[in-house]
């Protein structure tokens, strides 16, 4: 049986995420190349054929494709009215490929109900290269449009799944497939199942390769004309046990924990390296489920204190698709060389492509995006900044952080390094703007003596103390009809003249519980109580406006949980719904959760930013072993 070779080492990481988007045969011979992923893609050097199968070197009007953009060329070769057209890597390794009928890429064929993603048809206005193809698509999909390729696996059995996504039969006896090695020929349906010949809507048939599946493969899928219908490219052992889609019938491949060929995707499985379109596109960069290895430099640490997950958890309402957002062993420093610890995260609601993150041993990052990483802004400071308690000393046990109105960074901290057998639960202010390497806090709250329970001589208790904390504005509260604790009554920001605009809300590690202060501007400070999560504990707080709700986090102390929590009829902060991560994560000591503003939206989702304190990944041997950033979506 012949199968697909390995890819070669020089293809760009994320090339199966570039999609043909749009190809015409009117006389310019013009392909469009889409980038489906989050994170640019170079084209270096890519190649093409038609279907004489001889690569030949093409001229992009770009060298990259950057995260959801286009690029263009004219085919060196010329394009027929019935032709076909293959990408390839500089290495050799097929990226994607369409074929059609006579006159049907005139004035160009392009997918419809989504760039890069949707179905092929031919446009029934003018070509629309360089941008969106939507106002070029007919405004009714042909039925057999409706056929996906919706499970594929590589395992041996080689079998291939399609699913009929329409209100009506499609016949698929007369169609065809190929895989990505160019010397074969089309195999039909028929041939490989004959009982397969029709699928009924909402149905699914099955039909083993006769032609091999192997890593770095692809399927191409053609209708009885000769059209291409739809195609999946994956990487090595993606397709094993087998690559599905999930959301089933549209979502983007992920690889399958069990395969379910012949019924619907179970989508539990990790996210994988297959691409071929759906709703929510996969992250480009090395995603949760494949292979690695740990790069010398830090010590991940196992997780502990699991527990369980609270009755009534929802699954995640975001994308299943989750990446690895950081270099590996990227936060090591002089008072943390394991690497470790990285805790906090906010975005900053002023600049959300900024996204602060707290060490616990000390020290603040800033991080920007590059190619599809967090990694240190080296206009602040490529290795981090140390902070300080107030007068300059101690090392702050910084674990939780957020961003007050005044742009400033305001950081919990549960001990001081230099003497953690005591509790130190304090919230920081830090200007960020300060070109200082060792940061002091322009103001700093002491609120330890209200909790004796972690005075106990024992740095563990000590170490249960204030270990997130989220700014909420006073218009969420007014708005919400919350009651004051102090007064019994709507509260009234006018009545704490020093406080700002908004109350910090510190979260207790040791019980779960919220603690509600004004941080006022003369160093003093209001309690105004305690809010119950109903988690045993809480690792990180963040207010999202984009939901209206203030989001105590907890690590798989309570089962990997996000409790999004509102103001009730009757003024007080309740629980509403609580999530659970994304089933690909690993149930680590994740204790840092962000979500992007919604001026960030795409396509209805928005990023999502986790930190594993311990750096552990799946363990030893898994891709995420030494990374300490995820990046997911979740709904805007």
């Amino acid at each position: 049986m012949l199968v697909a070779q390995p890819a070669a080492a020089a293809d760009p990481v994320g090339y199966q995420n570039v999609r043909i988007n749009e190809v015409t045969s009117s006389g310019n011979d013009t392909v469009e190349l889409y980038n489906t992923g989050t994170t640019a893609v170079s084209i270096s050097g890519w190649k093409m054929s038609d279907d004489s199968f001889s690569q030949q070197s093409f001229s992009p009007s770009a060298s990259t494709i950057p995260a959801g953009g286009f690029v263009t060329f004219n085919s060196p070769k010329g394009l027929g009215d019935a032709d076909k057209l293959v990408v390839y890597t500089s290495g050799g390794t097929l990226v994607d490929r369409v074929e059609w009928a006579t006159d049907k890429a005139k004035p160009a064929m392009a997918r419809c109900g989504g760039d890069g993603t949707g179905a092929w048809v031919t446009a029934t206005s003018a070509a629309t290269f360089g941008t969106a193809n939507a106002s070029g698509c007919p405004s009714s999909i042909p039925a057999a449009s409706k056929v996906r390729i919706n499970e594929v696996t590589s395992d041996g059995s080689d079998t291939v799944e399609l699913y009929n996504g329409g209100t009506s039969a499609v016949s698929v006896g007369s169609w065809k497939y190929l895989d990505s090695d160019t010397t074969h020929s089309a195999a039909t349906i028929s041939s490989s199942a004959p009982s397969a010949s029709s699928i009924p809507a909402g149905g699914y048939i099955t039909f083993n390769s006769t032609i091999g599946l192997g890593d770095n493969d692809s399927v191409l899928l053609l209708d009885g004309s000769g059209n291409t219908v739809d195609s999946v490219t994956w990487t090595t052992n993606a397709a094993k046990p087998s690559e599905e889609r999930c959301a089933n019938g549209t979502g983007w491949f992920q690889t399958a924990t069990t395969a379910t060929l012949g019924s619907a995707n179970s989508c539990s499985g990790s996210t994988g390296g297959g691409t071929g379109g759906g709703t929510t596109p996969p992250a480009t960069g090395q995603l949760l489920g494949g292979g690695g290895s740990l790069t010398s430099g830090c010590e991940p640490e196992a997780p502990s204190g699991s527990g369980s997950t609270p009755s009534g958890t929802l699954a995640w309402p975001g994308g299943l698709n989750v990446t690895i957002a950081d270099n590996v062993c990227a936060f090591t420093t002089s008072t943390g060389p394991e690497g470790r610890d990285v805790s906090g995260l906010a975005f900053d609601p002023s600049n959300p492509s900024v996204l602060w993150a707290a060490k616990n041993k000390n020290w603040l990052y800033k991080l920007v995006k590059s190619n599809g990483k967090w990694i240190p802004d080296a206009t602040w400071s490529a290795t981090g900044k140390q902070i300080r308690f107030s007068g300059g000393t101690g090392e702050p046990d910084s674990e939780g952080l957020t961003v007050g109105s005044n742009g400033h960074l305001y950081v919990t901290s549960e001990r001081d390094n230099t003497n953690n057998d005591e509790p130190k639960d304090t919230i920081l202010e830090f200007d960020p703007t300060s070109t200082a390497s060792t940061l002091s806090p322009v103001h700093q709250w002491d609120m330890t003596a209200q909790f004796p329970q972690l005075n106990t001589g024992d740095k563990d208790d000590a170490n249960l103390g204030f270990e997130g904390v989220g700014y909420v504005p006073d218009s969420w509260l007014t708005a919400g009809g919350w009651v004051d604790p102090l007064t019994g009554a709507a509260y009234k920001p006018a009545n704490y003249p020093l406080h700002g605009s908004g109350l910090f809300f510190a979260g207790l590690e040791v019980d779960g519980s919220l603690h509600v202060y004004g941080l006022n501007s003369d160093g003093t400070f209001t309690t105004f109580g305690t809010v119950a999560t109903g988690k045993a504990g809480v690792m990180d707080v963040t207010f999202d406006a984009g939901t209206g709700r203030l989001v105590a986090t907890c690590d798989n102390t309570c089962g990997e949980t996000h409790t999004f929590m509102k103001v009730n009829a009757s003024g007080a902060i309740v629980p509403d719904v609580t999530y659970t991560n994304p089933a690909v994560m690993p149930a680590d000591n994740l204790e840092g959760f962000a979500i992007a503003p919604t001026s960030t939206c795409v396509s209805g989702f928005r990023e999502a930013v986790w930190s594993d304190d311990g750096i552990y990944g799946s363990g030893s041997g898994s891709a995420a072993y030494g990374h300490a950033l995820y990046s997911g979506t979740f709904p805007c």
